[in-house]
């Protein structure tokens, strides 16, 4: 079994599969997945964080090395900052916001442009669900922030970081988008909750 991004090669010859596609006489993988050799099925990951060029992402550091630190991102993947570039001391469960520079050959996350967060809480929640929490023109993001008046930093790998205000309100409210990503009215309920909230305080 091994992880398997789109246009990574799973075979070298032609195999039809779901969720693969057939180039040159060879087989290669059209989705994030996790790739069976043995049965020859290819299983999405649904819902499951692609790194792109220049996302905004939330780890931990997980690992010091000599020129290095791993950093998890709640993905299949690990992170990686190379310290001549790193602007602050870090250590093993320092939180860091960071943009992703590419996924390298080794399918590891090249991060750049660190900044450490102090304090905070973190809270997971689906990649796919990311889109929703932010909003359309982050208007969702706006209206969490003013109505609980805690810092949000949302990771496009699925890790929101919280920190002042109201967190147990925050993270209700987040928690809540998700469930209900796919609702219509969204926004207003979510307003109608923080409001409702804020006046019982």
């Amino acid at each position: 079994m091994e992880i398997v991004i789109p246009g990574d090669m799973i075979l070298d010859k032609p195999i039809h599969m779901e969720n693969t596609f057939i180039e040159d006489g060879k087989t290669y993988a059209a989705v994030l997945g996790i790739f069976d050799q043995e049965k020859k099925t290819l299983i999405p990951l649904e819902g499951l964080w692609y790194p792109k060029h220049g996302e905004l992402v939330v780890g931990i550091i997980i690992e010091e090395k000599l020129n290095s630190y791993v950093v998890d991102l709640n993905a299949p993947y690990k992170g990686i900052l190379v310290a001549k570039y790193v602007r602050d001391k870090l250590s093993v469960g320092d939180i860091i916001e960071a943009t992703v520079k590419e996924l390298d050959e080794t399918k590891t996350v090249v991060l750049m442009r660190e900044r450490k967060l102090y304090g905070g809480k973190i809270i997971d929640v689906k990649p796919s669900k990311v889109p929703r929490i932010i909003g359309k023109n982050n208007t969702m993001i706006k209206q969490l922030t003013e109505g609980t008046k805690s810092t949000i930093i949302v990771g496009m790998n699925g890790r929101v970081w919280i920190k002042g205000g109201d967190i147990a309100l925050t993270t209700k409210a987040i928690l809540r988008i998700q469930e209900e990503a796919h609702t219509s009215g969204l926004t207003d309920r979510i307003r109608e909750m923080l409001e409702k909230s804020n006046k019982e305080q």
